[in-house]
């Protein structure tokens, strides 16, 4: 069983590397040509196009580990087939549950490599590209900027505050900042701008060239609707005002603190490709704390969750192609045949996101139906190939 067990993962393995490595030098090819656009701008060279596309690279393998891992499954099993080394197996004593099991084992291998390129390596690789890119085009959180919702208690009871974002050379130096100080009552008390910023780990915020806006109780009430809340100071002297009642300080630095730490920050100006299972859960509540819509990256955070069992269902359905008949050939169609179902599989996968956000479906159903489709596909397939074939 040892040496069928090396058999199976020295072919599987060596096709699945061979089809990742395809795709991944065609998405390269394609990510650079695309970024060819950019280059005399800025700043913006051939070799930092090059490193945004490499940088991409590990985003690109998780989105393509389910479909690599079904066609070089495919690949290898139709071969086997083919060169009738899978039916000597099966007559040497490899039945159904077997080859189900040693397939599993190395579905479960995939699905773990998959995890840690999604979870690890990929977030960190697209902040890098993000930065990177935004290095030479302005920033990050261009027009309307990032809003961010955030409360604790104050003097007269809960506060609320609302914090734009214009924009973020990446998630924690930032710039055109406003933010706005809402009573109990919703009545705007104080609104901070800041020319630029850096927020660190604790949620203190140190801002540059900052002015402050003090409205007074009955100001406030009159422009409760106006734009989201507030800041924090050590005020200094207050400048003229033009309007009665409303006080206005200047002041070179100042240090804000709350409960927008630079974690949130990157995740609210950063896109959600930058972020790791555990960031988005983190992030979910902190939406939901602040009663903050979060359906998006609920969905995103369960199809995280479930992408990597993916190759599970991928190594299942190509389980039956080695139990078609081949000593005539045909391999190169049931390869076209996977990556067919790999398309589908991708296609399913997005359209049930989109579907799920406009619908308000339960995120974690959303994102496990098409693998459980996928799955009782396969099964239902090897079991009638096992059983009348």
């Amino acid at each position: 069983m040892r040496t069928v067990r090396r058999l199976f993962t020295i072919d599987i393995v060596s096709s699945v590397a061979f089809v990742a490595l395809a795709f991944l030098a065609l998405f390269f090819f394609i990510d650079f040509v695309d970024e060819l656009g950019d280059v005399g701008k800025r700043g913006y060279t051939a070799l930092h196009a090059a490193a945004v596309c490499v940088l991409e690279i590990p985003g690109h393998l998780y989105e393509l580990a389910p479909i690599a891992v079904l066609i070089g499954t495919i690949y290898a099993l139709s071969r086997m087939a083919q060169s009738s080394e899978f039916t000597i197996l099966r007559t040497g004593g490899l039945g159904p549950g077997r080859a189900l099991g040693l397939l599993a084992g190395l579905g479960a291998a995939f699905a773990v490599a998959t995890f840690l390129v999604g979870d690890y390596v990929a977030p960190r690789a697209e902040q890098q590209a993000a930065t990177l890119r935004a290095d030479f085009s302005g920033g990050i959180g261009r027009g309307p900027g990032a809003w961010m919702k955030d409360r604790r208690a104050g003097d007269g009871g809960e506060v609320g505050i609302a914090v734009n974002v214009a924009h973020a050379p990446n998630g924690r130096d930032l710039q055109g900042i406003r933010i706005y100080e809402f009573d109990g009552d919703g009545a705007l008390r104080r609104e901070v701008q800041a020319a630029r910023g850096v927020v660190d780990a604790q949620g203190l915020w140190r801002l540059d060239e900052v002015e402050t806006t003090h409205w007074p109780a009955v100001a406030s009430r009159a422009t409760a609707g106006s734009p989201p809340a507030a800041g924090a100071a050590d005020a200094p002297a207050p400048a003229a005002s033009a309007a009665a009642g409303i006080r206005i300080e200047r002041q070179p630095t100042l240090e804000w603190r709350s409960g927008l730490t630079a974690d949130v920050v990157a995740a609210a100006v950063l896109p959600l490709a930058t972020m790791s299972t555990l960031d988005l859960w983190h992030y979910i509540r902190h939406l939901a704390a602040n009663e903050q819509a979060a359906q998006r990256q609920e969905i995103q955070f369960w199809k995280r969750a479930f992408y990597p069992f993916a190759c599970l269902v991928m190594v299942a359905l190509a389980l039956p192609f080695a139990y078609l008949h081949a000593r005539n050939g045909g391999i190169s169609l049931k390869i076209f045949g996977g990556i067919m179902l790999g398309i589908s599989f991708v296609l399913l996968n997005n359209l049930a996101g989109h579907l799920g956000l406009l619908r308000q479906w339960t995120p974690w159903i959303t994102a496990a139906v098409p693998s459980l489709i996928y799955l009782l596909l396969s099964l239902a397939a090897f079991a009638w190939l096992v059983r009348f074939r």
